[in-house]
């Protein structure tokens, strides 16, 4: 067997696509229907989840480190630009908008939280459209709050002024 080189260490907070922020208790070896493997045990605490990612197939999954400050600030600034919300039907822009949250790529959430975000003075949102604004928001969110090592309220406070100033 050889020895991989592992990207991640206990203790790091990592981004896993389809699920957002989580945290590495721990790298393990686990022996699952009689192979042996090195897992990364990564935990989703306000989803109390835990997920167990084959290292070796670590990347194809799309876990990644938390980004940096620098592509943080260049997610965020994608919220102050103007909505590009098409006029194709919701059935289509709702599957879009789902895999770009899906992506964990924070530019393409902060598209997605920029485009359904709705002022005061604008008209109200379906049900659907609030679940993925609000899906959106609270993973754009966790990582903005895990980057700056702030609290998830402020971080959704400043996230709402950035869209408010737009």
């Amino acid at each position: 067997m050889t020895v991989e080189k592992v990207p991640f260490g206990k203790g790091d907070l990592v981004v896993y696509p389809t699920h957002g922020v989580g945290k590495i208790t721990t790298i393990e070896m686990q022996e699952i229907a009689g192979h042996t493997l090195s897992v990364i045990v990564v935990v989703f605490d306000k989803d109390r989840m835990t997920l167990r990612v084959p290292l070796a197939k670590a990347k194809v999954s799309g876990l990644r480190k938390l980004s940096s400050r620098k592509e943080m600030d260049a997610a965020l600034a994608k919220l102050r630009g103007r909505s590009r919300a098409k006029r194709t039907m919701w059935s289509r822009r709702a599957q879009e908008y789902q895999a770009k949250i899906a992506s964990g790529d924070p530019a393409c959430i902060a598209e997605v939280v920029r485009d359904l975000f709705r002022n005061a003075g604008q008209p109200e949102q379906s049900y659907s459209e609030r679940q993925i604004y609000q899906a959106a928001l609270d993973r754009l969110v966790r990582e903005f709050a895990a980057v700056e090592r702030i609290d998830e309220t402020t971080a959704v406070r400043r996230v709402e002024q950035l869209l408010s100033a737009a």
